[in-house]
């Protein structure tokens, strides 16, 4: 039932017809996914290798507390990607989505590598900052332009593989960085012009840093600019060419979020509590696995590396697969009915691994725990893009990635980082005390996730409903 501050029909936004251009070769498309999946797997690499390096980045830049580092990875990254998702996902409804990218990618590359040169706390808390900017132009666009490659009953499999680009970076920054911080720790500094001397740990940021710059012209040269479709333009707007391009004004953007505000929030914050979690877990774990079982950097590494690069990206695949079946069997509400059910099945495994003793029963649960954790991540952002019209997905998915990453990226390592200094102390708890943060933090975010996605379900349905009234392509 509509609500009585929601807009008339008649002031609603009308709904250009369907593009007439035909969709490109499945083949072609899914080539498309591949090369935005390589970019999001670097944008992984580069954001989560400070999880492997707490103790080198303490000691070269003279810390004394978890929550500085927890600073580094949470909020001096999180904030401003999540504030700059906001300008980037406008420009994606109305600019070249593929140029959007290829700036973030080469900005966030050249900040990474520049972390290398950091002196102190602030410099790397700038530069940081540097990287959040730049990654913020890559999913919003990276949404939108698959949305636009594929139908719509093959949309929640081709953002799950898209999605795998976390967890592929992920795991190959557990698998490489703890081999390559192993390596440089046994090299002697560089002395470059201008920058001066690069520690040994230092290192490790240009190695992971720089590459990026290479699929920036594999990007510009192989990756078209897709035709728009189910595009929404006010009533009176020119329709045809001029209409795919134009730009929705903000406050029609905003009308027409409120008439979906129940959803947007219920599903946001569901998904962004799982985030919470999954980010604080994955920031945290080799801690966790050092102070608990005494496990070394490399050691860690390839063994994590290999269950989040496997069962990581499998998870969100799996995710996206059980999403399109449940679609073809009419459950509307599929993208956001994984969500649920990845949050309560998380339980068993993700609440008892980290009070285990024996570190390879631990790491036996991690397993579970990583593939279910991963699951919800692909369907979160398709759901967006199938209840919104074309010219409001970057702006919406925008919003989406603003929640998401601040709750989960920008206070979840930090929220676990300050349980460990202040609540689960070492006077209290002893080294072990952060296992404990873990499980709490991780637990209660599940819990409310579950809830809130359970009543997104119902709400959700409601919206396409709503996107039925003005697009003929919901």
């Amino acid at each position: 039932m509509q609500s009585d501050d929601s807009p008339s029909r008649s002031d609603r936004p009308a709904a250009a017809g369907a593009t007439a251009d035909p969709y490109p070769s499945e083949s072609y498309a899914w080539y498309v996914v591949v090369v935005l999946t390589i970019v999001y797997l670097f944008s992984f690499v580069d954001r989560q290798i400070l999880s492997m390096m707490v103790g080198d980045i303490k000691t070269g830049l003279d810390l004394d507390r978890d929550w500085q580092v927890g600073f580094l990875m949470g909020p001096a990254f999180a904030v401003f990607y999540t504030i700059f998702g906001i300008p980037f996902g406008r420009l994606a409804d109305s600019h070249n989505r593929t140029r959007i990218i290829a700036f973030g990618l080469a900005m966030w590359s050249l900040m990474t590598a520049a972390c290398g040169v950091a002196r102190n706390f602030w410099h790397m808390s700038l530069l940081r900052i540097g990287v959040g900017i730049g990654e913020a132009s890559l999913s919003p666009s990276a949404y939108s332009i698959i949305t636009d490659y594929f139908r719509k009953e093959k949309l929640a499999r081709a953002i799950a593989f898209y999605g795998m680009g976390i967890y592929f970076g992920s795991g190959m920054a557990y698998l490489v960085g703890g081999k390559a911080i192993t390596y440089v720790r046994q090299t002697a500094p560089w002395d470059l012009p201008l920058l001066g001397t690069v520690t040994p740990w230092q290192k490790v940021f240009f190695l992971v840093g720089l590459p990026g710059l290479l699929v920036v012209p594999l990007l510009l040269l192989t990756v078209r600019e897709p035709a728009r479709r189910g595009l929404l333009v006010t009533r009176g707007a020119a329709q045809g060419a001029a209409a795919k391009s134009r730009s929705v004004p903000f406050r029609e953007v905003m009308r027409y979020i409120s008439e979906n505000r129940r959803t947007i929030l219920s599903h946001n914050i569901g998904f962004a509590l799982l985030s919470f979690s999954s980010y604080g877990n994955g920031a945290w774990l080799p801690e966790v696995f050092k102070r608990v079982h005494g496990w070394d950097a490399a050691k860690f590494g390839l063994i994590y590396g290999i269950v989040v690069f496997v069962c990581g990206a499998g998870g969100v695949l799996v995710g996206g697969v059980i999403s399109d079946r449940l679609s073809r069997r009419g459950y509307t509400d599929a993208k956001v009915r994984v969500g649920f059910l990845a949050a309560w099945i998380w339980f068993p495994t993700g609440l008892v691994f980290p009070l285990l003793d024996n570190d390879v029963a631990a790491m036996i649960l991690v397993i579970p725990t990583v593939f279910l954790a991963s699951m919800p991540f692909g369907v979160a952002p398709a759901a967006i893009q199938q209840m919104m019209p074309n010219n409001l997905r970057g702006q919406t998915s925008a919003i989406y990635l603003f929640i998401v990453n601040l709750l989960g990226l920008a206070i979840g390592p930090m929220v676990l980082a300050l349980m460990t200094d202040y609540v689960f102390t070492q006077a209290n708890f002893g080294i072990e005390g952060i296992r404990y943060s873990l499980l709490t933090t991780t637990g209660v975010a599940h819990l409310a996730s579950a809830v809130l996605l359970f009543y997104c379900m119902g709400e959700y349905r409601k919206s396409l409903e709503r996107l039925r009234g003005v697009s003929d392509e919901a």
